[in-house]
């Protein structure tokens, strides 16, 4: 498509969105007109309170307060995941979702700018009566109220109430299945029915790089079944497929990020105001997913309803998915047993000391920011490699030996798996790609025995020694090359853990002209 092309098309799409865009402003009521409904938390009782949040008295949660005047100095943000599915979340449900590697196919896009954390999944509402439009993130379209959220094992939740609507939304990872689960409560508290329109916008990357991916993003809407699928169809990608549904039956969708957007932008688009999205594909243009849905509540009436974004290898399976947690109901049980499973988990160690602050890390913090950002996502709201580390991910999985020793067994043979045939090992690598960095750092290789050791010093069983995994073959470093990152394929050679760690320390064993072993990059 020549230039030419591409602007005509592009001048069409501004001239449907004109076409599409009429501005309720004018009959937007004021929010002061309405009274302020505040959750039943004593933000002041908070444990350790900075101004901004604190933990609730038992320190199993923590919950932030903030508006257009008071926010954290940087984003604060909770991990959901499992092992093959997660999404971090910001104080501003900003972040990114992920499947299968948290670099490699990024659901939706990911953006560590501390000063603005622009959500890549928003959620719009609007009053189709009144005219007002706002978010439930507290920083794309905010009024002045203020904006709770409270941050669990497992779990995220928001507060805030606006035209006297109360919204409250509890979002999770599942224990098993790859999506992201968001139950969303309204309570009208006016004499009077409402009725609230729903926009779900994503930022899609469907990959990893969101620049190379929008344009190639194509929709398709199940009508019948309720359900927006969304296929990266450009070059070869760990993404499959992603879907978008609810458990209210959806009206219209887009693809088309300029349609959307149309006069306005982010903070205030277009396509929250028009009767109904462009149905569009929009190969080509500007990605987005978007879909749209009505909610009516009658006077005094409470409603949940449930927003899902998630991704299966085939179509065919995310049907099942669907009829797991369409169900408010059953979303809710499987919430439950989320919790139900973080709770059982980091209860083994409890530890109390003279230090409240430390028992609160101790008794659930510091395991399960372990577990679920280091072991399953490998990713943080400021770094997100999604790579396994061979000295990061045994040093982390020794932790766990409280927890679950095969924790600790499992991280051990799956980085033998990553050591070469001459004894050294891959600094870190995608499972995904088979891709992984060759270096001479001169420790990472010592920490294969070092975890071995430490597992039959815990258990006293001396099996895993026989435990056989094969080698990683690849060309060796060249002389004055300190690393190099390439495709390293399994060998036919397999041996024990115990000649792993061998291998591992006669290579190791390389001493300078005073007898001490080298150190650093060798």
């Amino acid at each position: 498509m020549c230039g030419e092309q591409i602007r005509e098309t592009e001048d069409r799409y501004r001239e449907k969105v004109k076409l599409a865009f009429y501005d309720n402003s004018k009959k937007a009521i004021n929010e002061a007109d309405f009274e302020e409904i505040k959750p039943n938390i004593d933000i002041e009782k908070l444990k350790f309170y900075n101004g901004i949040g604190g933990f609730s008295e038992d320190g199993k949660e923590y919950i932030i307060r903030q508006n257009k005047n008071i926010f954290p100095p940087t984003p604060w943000s909770n991990i959901l995941a499992n092992e093959k599915f997660g999404s971090i979340i910001t104080n501003n449900m900003g972040g990114f979702t992920y499947s299968k590697n948290s670099r490699l196919n990024r659901i939706s896009a990911w953006a560590n700018t501390p000063s603005n954390d622009v959500p890549s999944e928003i959620i719009y509402l609007r009053d189709v009566e009144l005219g007002n439009a706002w978010t439930l993130n507290a920083n794309v379209m905010p009024d002045d109220r203020d904006y709770y959220m409270i941050y669990g094992f497992g779990y995220v939740k928001g507060y805030h109430s606006s035209l006297g609507l109360i919204q409250e939304t509890e979002t999770f990872v599942p224990r098993k299945d790859s999506l992201k689960v968001n139950i969303i409560r309204l309570k009208n508290t006016l004499a009077n029915k409402r009725r609230i329109k729903f926009v779900y916008y994503i930022k899609p990357v469907l990959g990893e790089d969101e620049i190379k991916t929008s344009g190639n993003i194509k929709l398709r809407f199940d009508e019948t079944n309720n359900v927006l699928f969304a296929k990266n169809i450009y070059g070869e990608t760990l993404s499959k497929n992603v879907f978008i549904s609810s458990s209210e039956k959806v009206r219209s969708y887009t693809g088309n990020n300029l349609s959307f957007l149309g006069k306005g932008d982010l903070y205030n688009p277009s396509g929250i105001y028009g009767e109904r999205l462009s149905m569009e594909n929009a190969l080509g243009v500007p990605s987005c997913i978007a879909l749209e849905f009505e909610v009516d509540l009658d006077a005094f009436e409470e409603k949940k309803i449930v927003l899902m974004l998630g991704e299966e290898e085939e179509e065919s399976s995310i049907y099942g998915v669907l009829e797991k947690y369409k169900n408010v109901e059953n979303a809710s049980i499987y919430l439950r047993d989320v919790k139900e499973h973080w709770r059982e988990t980091l209860r083994k160690v409890q530890v109390k000391t003279n230090n409240e602050e430390l028992d609160f890390m101790l008794n659930g913090w510091a395991m399960y920011q372990t577990i679920s950002s280091r072991l399953y996502s490998r990713s943080a709201y400021y770094q997100s490699g999604g790579a396994f580390g061979f000295r990061d991910q045994l040093q982390d999985s020794l932790s766990c030996k409280y927890i679950d020793i095969n924790m600790l067994k499992k991280q051990i043979l799956k980085h033998a798996r990553h050591q070469f045939e001459e004894g050294d090992v891959e600094h870190w690598w995608h499972d995904e790609t088979k891709r992984g960095i060759r270096t001479r750092f001169s420790d990472d290789l010592l920490w294969l025995p070092y975890a071995v050791c430490e597992y039959i010093l815990f258990t006293g069983d001396y099996s895993i020694l026989d435990e056989e995994v094969p080698y990683l073959q690849g060309n060796l470093l060249n002389f004055g090359e300190d690393e190099k990152y390439d495709i390293h394929e399994e060998s036919n050679l397999r041996e024990s853990i115990y000649k792993h760690a061998i291998r591992a320390i006669e290579k190791s064993l390389d001493f300078g002209e005073h007898g001490l072993p080298k150190i650093g990059s060798r």
